[in-house]
């Protein structure tokens, strides 16, 4: 029997309360993606892999690695209150106490569960992109039966967070998990939730570096799964071919879901996709001798604890409240991410892409000279 809870981190008792001077819900229900504060948002939900769904947060041995700690995780989780775990989940709760949709409990890899247990983190352990339209298929169907769930009017904030898989994978056919095969799926799903799914804003956190996970390194039966879950980066000797052309990959990775989503295709009045790029140049968590800080991984050496969890929940809150060109990366997980309220002056996601902010700008100076040359001829006539 698996013990369900022991307390993350630091004690709850001692854990800062987050307060905000606004956190009340705009005063009617917004209309623009643009105008949605945090406590407008009804509904959460996650998509993507293992590091969504949970597995190994709370683990102690390796007994418990395959457990999955929905509860715990930085996206969704939904143990408690932000005083007893920080993830996004029990911060939006803060503002929206009725919100649905952050997971309650846990979950075995690979048992059957079911929406008691999961919430709305439909996220998959395993997971590679081409399972994401699954995941989004499945997602919708659950949306529009939930009881309790206005599928029209309510406001729905969803974090797509996968990709590891595929580069974990790349050796193994590097067909299927090429750089353009992860984005084409990515692409797909989100089209699909464009097209289908009203009042949805989609965060889409930026894939990590993986290429430093190779300095995890433990003599323990538990860490050895390391090689198991990511082979292709594990196995390679320093400096071959082979870890050069997987470091590549995962930087191809990076830039063609930047170009992607930047492109401003995934925006209109009432969706929006929002990269938050925070993880992609996260250090390792270090102590100041430069060992690595263990207490930030599960015992496989591979799966984040939930001291790391909390640091990714705070860092995806942050993003989401600062505009394009201004939000914070997340250097390292060793230094605590301080919390930042909605600014008072645009107390809102920000959900605007850099390529329609772009835009806008120069289709109003044309307009503006056409303006100019016009009023000039009339006056001189």
């Amino acid at each position: 029997m698996f013990q369900e809870y022991r307390e993350p981190g630091v004690d709850a008792r001692k854990r800062t309360v987050f307060q905000c001077t606004d956190m009340s819900p705009s005063d009617s229900v917004p209309t623009s993606v643009e105008r949605v504060k945090a406590a407008d948002i009804k509904v959460i939900a996650a998509l993507g892999d293992s590091i969504t769904s949970g597995v190994a947060i709370n683990a102690s041995s390796i007994a418990e690695v395959f457990v999955e700690y929905r509860y715990l995780s930085w996206s969704i989780g939904g143990l408690g209150t932000f005083q007893n775990a920080v993830t996004l989940g029990n911060i939006v709760k803060l503002f929206n106490p009725d919100l649905l949709g952050p997971s309650p409990a846990i979950t075995i890899v690979g048992q059957p569960s079911t929406l008691q247990q999961t919430g709305f983190n439909l996220a998959v352990s395993g997971a590679n992109a081409l399972n994401l339209t699954g995941q989004t298929r499945n997602m919708i169907d659950t949306f529009k039966s939930y009881s309790g769930l206005n599928f029209t009017d309510d406001w729905k904030l969803v974090t797509v967070f996968i990709g590891l898989n595929d580069i974990c994978d790349y050796c193994k056919d590097k067909t299927l998990f090429s750089a353009d095969n992860f984005i084409s799926h990515i692409n797909e799903s989100l089209q699909i939730m464009m097209d289908e799914v009203p009042r949805l804003i989609v965060n889409v956190v930026q894939l990590l570096t993986i290429e430093p996970l190779r300095q995890v390194k433990e003599p323990t039966a538990a860490c050895q799964l390391q090689s198991v879950f990511c082979s292709c980066l594990v196995l390679p000797e320093d400096n071959s071919t082979e870890l050069t052309e997987l470091v590549e990959l995962n930087s191809q990775f990076q830039t063609k879901l930047e170009e992607l989503i930047q492109s401003g295709r995934f925006f209109k009045d009432d969706f929006a996709v929002v990269l938050q790029p925070y993880l992609a140049n996260t250090e390792l968590p270090k102590f100041p001798n430069g060992t690595v800080d263990f207490s930030y991984f599960a015992p496989d050496c591979f799966h984040f604890a939930a001291k790391a969890h909390e640091e990714l929940a705070k860092g995806l809150w942050n993003n989401m409240f600062q505009p394009e060109g201004e939000k914070a990366m997340l250097t390292n997980l060793t230094d605590p991410v301080t919390l930042i309220c909605p600014p008072q002056d645009h107390p809102y996601i920000y959900t605007r892409p850099k390529a329609l902010s772009a835009g806008t700008q120069t289709q109003v100076l044309p307009s503006l000279v056409a303006l100019i040359t016009a009023l000039t001829a009339v006056l001189l006539h």
